[in-house]
């Protein structure tokens, strides 16, 4: 039974709510959040990333980040920036960009749901950005920033979420410098709603796996701290927004690889050929799974393959068959997770970041690919099977600060 609970959490007041709440940490560079949080002393960015307020060569994992983080955090509560919810709830968060809408439910989820393989990931985490993530968490004591699950919609929370959002005024409603609208109503008795989802079978991490790992960690550290544990202090719980798989959005999560490892243009287009057809592509866009896109300076080429005859999911995504065809025999890149010789580039930066990033030097061949669907996302996760890094790119992404919980 997978549970959901609403939560006593933190809340930025409306007039400073579009200051606070920022992107996700880990979807900018240092150089980006700083940029991001410029003349905004109220950013959730100098909590989530506290080392933009520090000089450019301290560490972002020393000491000096996570207390600043911390007294950050702190001040904001103290200013009356962030305010405590009188009593425990829920929201409704609705994100819309252009003509796409997705409707989910904030509320916090049971790390013990996590372990037992209801709440269900499809990425390995890296263990350097789990223990940032970790520390940061433990530090303050909260999860500042949502993870973001979906699971297979059903009509009894689908009702319910609609009746809400056309029925009261909303807490918040802004458009993003990005273009993403974001409308949040609070939902005061949540009981209803947060029973339904007790007959959902399981949710899937869609984006966030090292925010859920971390949180799960740190909650597992305090209960072997407790003498007292009972297992209803909040720190069992961690801070979530869930979406039916239905509504969302996936773009691809593309590829740059720095080098050529030791081969020439030529005599790396040749190895290319050898494991795909390959032809001049007038665009730089994949039409279908299967249809994967290079380019070289100067120009792109469309690369296909018999897809492989396997009962295992993993393997019919288009970017094992790039992993394992190409990126691995190739060009050197025996783990993704770990080699600094490879750029994830999502989707939503478009196919131009690719060429800027070859044309520039600092690529010499990048990949666009078609997006791996949610379904499939699921079928891996369903048969315990973990995608390759950076399979999935999620848009629009959910903006931290709306909402925070504390333990």
């Amino acid at each position: 039974m997978l549970r959901v609970r609403a939560f006593q959490g933190l809340y930025p007041a409306p007039p400073y709510v579009e200051e606070v709440a920022c992107v996700p940490y880990d979807v900018v560079n240092r150089e980006e959040a700083r940029a991001l949080a410029e003349g905004k002393s109220r950013s959730l960015l100098h909590v989530d990333r506290a080392e933009i307020g520090l000089p450019p060569e301290c560490d972002p994992y020393s000491e000096q980040v996570y207390a600043t983080a911390k007294r950050n955090f702190e001040g904001l509560q103290m200013s009356a920036v962030l305010a405590r919810e009188a009593a425990p709830c829920c929201y409704i968060y609705r994100q819309r960009l252009g003509t796409h809408e997705q409707l989910g439910v904030a509320a916090v989820c049971h790390i013990d749901d996590y372990d037992a393989n209801l709440i269900k990931r499809h990425e390995k985490t890296r263990r350097d950005k789990e223990d940032d993530r970790t520390r940061l968490i433990g530090t303050l004591g909260a999860n500042t920033g949502p993870v973001f699950l979906t699971y297979r919609g059903t009509t009894d929370v689908n009702r319910q979420v609609a009746a809400t959002a056309s029925t009261n005024a909303p807490l918040y409603d802004f458009v993003a410098p990005d273009g993403v609208q974001h409308t949040v109503w609070r939902v005061n008795a949540a009981g209803a709603l947060t029973e339904a989802f007790s007959r959902v079978p399981a949710a899937y991490v869609a984006d966030g796996h090292h925010r859920t790992a971390s949180a799960v960690r740190v909650g597992r550290e305090r209960r072997a701290a407790n003498p007292h544990h009972t297992g209803d202090e909040d720190y069992n719980w961690f801070l979530a927004v869930l979406f039916p798989a239905e509504q969302l959005k996936v773009l691809s999560y593309n590829r740059a690889v720095q080098d050529l490892n030791g081969f020439t243009e030529q005599a790396f287009l040749e190895r290319v050929q050898g494991a795909f057809e390959v032809q001049a592509a007038a665009s730089p866009d994949p039409t279908r799974a299967g249809d994967i896109r290079m380019y070289l300076r100067g120009g792109w080429y469309a690369l296909a393959w018999r897809p492989q005859d396997s009962a295992a999911p993993i393997d019919r995504l288009d970017v094992t068959g790039l992993q394992d065809r190409l990126l691995a025999p190739v060009l050197g890149i025996d783990d993704p997770r770990t080699s600094q010789r490879i750029q994830f580039v999502g989707g939503i930066r478009g196919t131009d970041a690719l060429v800027a990033l070859v044309d520039g030097g600092e690529a010499a061949v990048a990949f666009s690919m078609y997006p791996t669907s949610v379904e499939q996302m699921m079928e891996i996760a369903d048969a315990g099977e973990f995608m390759p890094p950076k399979s999935t790119w999620f848009e629009p992404k959910l903006r931290s600060g709306l909402f925070i919980h504390t333990f």
